[in-house]
């Protein structure tokens, strides 16, 4: 009875089991495709060098939208840093080990203990900053939809057939 019971349990756990894990593949939802509009249209392949020529252009567009994205970053984070990049800098230029900068500001005003000071407050103040740059970026990118520039590889393999038709070249 007791080795019953216990074989019982087990067999029932591995079941649970295996329920449990096909309720939790069920609810997993999968991803949806890149574009609606590109799934519900027939498409047709290209020929071997249509098919080369749309992806250098896919290729090329993906590579201007990727540039431009990286350039609006590289100024939305210059912009927010700048605070940091000022500080940190007249820290190393005062400093007498660092540069040691004969600028009458250096002389007068920032000594080494003062310069060390612009130095650690450079950094410190450096990490939230990122965080705040960062946040401006993704709501940016958000709100101006960037990533969906990207243009899929599935537009340099196939066509739109109907499309192509009606306009009197392929576009896409």
């Amino acid at each position: 009875g007791l080795q019953q019971g216990r074989e019982m349990s087990g067999q029932d756990s591995e079941d649970f089991g295996a329920e449990n894990l096909s309720d939790k593949s069920q609810m997993i939802p999968s991803l949806p495709p890149y574009d609606m509009d590109d799934q519900l249209l027939p498409r047709e392949p290209r020929s071997a060098w249509c098919c080369l020529a749309w992806t250098l252009v896919v290729g090329t567009m993906n590579f201007l939208v990727f540039f431009m994205n990286l350039l609006l970053m590289f100024v939305i984070f210059t912009i927010v840093l700048l605070p940091t990049i000022v500080v940190v800098y007249f820290g190393f230029q005062c400093h007498s080990r660092v540069l040691h900068s004969a600028a009458r500001y250096c002389r007068s005003i920032l000594d080494d203990n003062s310069s060390s000071a612009l130095i650690i407050l450079g950094f410190v103040i450096m990490s939230p900053l990122i965080v705040v740059a960062m946040a401006i970026y993704c709501s940016l990118a958000r709100r101006l939809r960037l990533f969906m520039c990207f243009q899929p590889y599935s537009r340099a393999v196939s066509h739109l057939p109907q499309l192509c038709k009606w306009v009197g070249f392929c576009p896409l």
